[in-house]
């Protein structure tokens, strides 16, 4: 099939990103993806025959990437759609599940496996099994609340319960729920124990990268949330070892937003390019475990690099989002630098540009060293080195809790010229260099 310049996508996987199925486009290598999302965590949390905790866009094929390039990701654009949302910190429900609550779920009356659903009132009884009428959900709020946006989609509001409930009886429309998506709408719960609470809009994707090399759960593809698929009891359960075939799709890195650039590795034919789980806003960390989900509209420019073999993601953030020692310097301080260095008899000073590497692991710890190791790898330089630069020209930042983290630092343009990222990396910087 000839490549496209641009691929609309409004169609979504099951919860499971699959290197064997079927890809969208192909999309012409540089050319753009436009997508309809749809909320990510709880409303796939609560509609059991999604076999992940996201329902996230079926893969594009990118035209000319093969295992071992990898893809330059642009985020042209987010924009918000959702009128309303609600969210909150989790309690999975005993006896509704095998092993994972995000991934197996099962009825507890009949024992239904995956079961269909509908929808009987408002509530967090509402979720019914289709087969036999029971309470399904496998999951329920300790703390939840219900958010409304304003038209600009700049503030968000909690409203008290008798609004709540009555963005719950129409739950798709006030999610703006894209039309090919099966999830329940979570505002159907109506939780509502914030009142009055305002927070600033700044949507990112909880979800964008490229497919991994065996299946998995979308919510599952990263290091963290991928420890619970280790000897799982499910269909999807794997071994530690397996997990490598990851990609961290799934990062929650507010910083993946409008003007960042995501470079993903490819580890399937055509890497796969896939979205979602788009948040209104988020504070490092996500700490409750959930932030506001939405759906949205979203631009996407690809670039294959070919060559470059990377085990997870790079992200290349907006320079208002980077840490304020890995920003570029100025030409003041330049001058200043070169005159300290001179008086000492150092002659010239490195040229460098800002990089973050994701980390994922088990915990935070874990995640931290797994970001160092890629950075170093990457680069071709050792592990104590990267410490040392991001020490005293970077940050290393929290994506998730328990375990996402970005390793940022400036980085010698002479690395990046041997790995073909200068060019890139310049360009995203271009506007704060010259």
């Amino acid at each position: 099939m000839e490549a496209k310049q641009t691929v609309f996508v409004n169609e979504f996987t099951n919860g499971i990103l699959d290197p064997h199925g079927n890809m969208l486009g192909p999309v012409q290598d540089g050319g753009y993806i436009v997508a309809n999302t749809t909320p990510g965590c709880w409303g796939p949390m609560i509609t059991p025959c999604i076999r992940g905790g996201h329902e996230v866009t079926k893969p594009v094929f990118v035209e000319g990437a093969e295992v071992g390039d990898a893809i330059a990701i642009k985020i042209k654009s987010i924009r918000v759609t959702s009128i309303a949302t609600s969210s909150g910190n989790d309690k999975p429900m005993e006896g509704r599940f095998v092993g994972d609550p995000f991934v197996a779920v099962k009825c507890p009356q009949c024992g239904t496996m995956y079961p269909e659903t509908k929808i009987e009132g408002i509530g967090p009884e509402a979720i019914r099994c289709a087969n036999c009428g029971a309470d399904v959900t496998p999951f329920v709020f300790t703390n939840g609340y219900t958010m409304t946006f304003d038209p600009n989609r700049q503030i968000g509001v909690t409203v008290h319960k008798e609004a709540a409930e009555h963005i719950a009886r129409q739950g798709r429309y006030y999610m703006a729920t894209p039309d090919n998506s099966v999830q329940n709408p979570i505002v159907t719960f109506a939780p509502h124990d914030l009142v009055g609470t305002v927070a600033r809009l700044r949507p990112f994707l909880g979800q964008l990268g490229t497919t991994p090399a065996r299946p998995l759960p979308d919510s599952h593809n990263a290091g963290d949330f991928g420890q619970f698929l280790i000897n799982a009891p499910h269909e999807y359960g794997i071994t530690k070892e397996q997990l490598e075939d990851r990609t961290d799709g799934h990062m929650d890195i507010n910083r993946v937003r409008e003007g960042a650039v995501l470079i993903c590795p490819v580890k399937v034919r055509g890497g796969g390019v896939y979205l979602g789980d788009m948040h209104a806003m988020q504070g490092d960390g996500e700490i409750a475990g959930h932030t506001t989900d939405v759906s949205g509209i979203v631009t996407l420019q690809v670039k294959v690099i070919k060559g470059l073999t990377i085990d997870g993601p790079i992200l290349l953030p907006v320079a208002e989002d980077l840490p304020y020692l890995a920003k570029p310097l100025t030409k003041k301080e330049k001058e200043i630098a070169l005159d300290l260095a001179q008086s000492w008899g150092v002659n010239k000073l490195e040229e460098s540009l800002p990089i973050s590497f994701v980390g994922t692991g088990a915990n935070l710890n874990e995640a931290t060293e797994n970001g160092l190791q890629r950075a170093a790898k990457t680069l071709g330089i050792s592990v104590p080195e990267v410490m040392n630069r991001a020490t005293i020209t970077g940050a290393i930042e929290i994506g998730r809790h328990p375990g996402v983290i970005t390793v940022t630092f400036l980085c010698p343009v002479r690395y990046l010229d041997k790995i073909s990222l200068t060019s890139l990396v310049y360009d995203q910087y271009r506007s704060v260099l010259e």
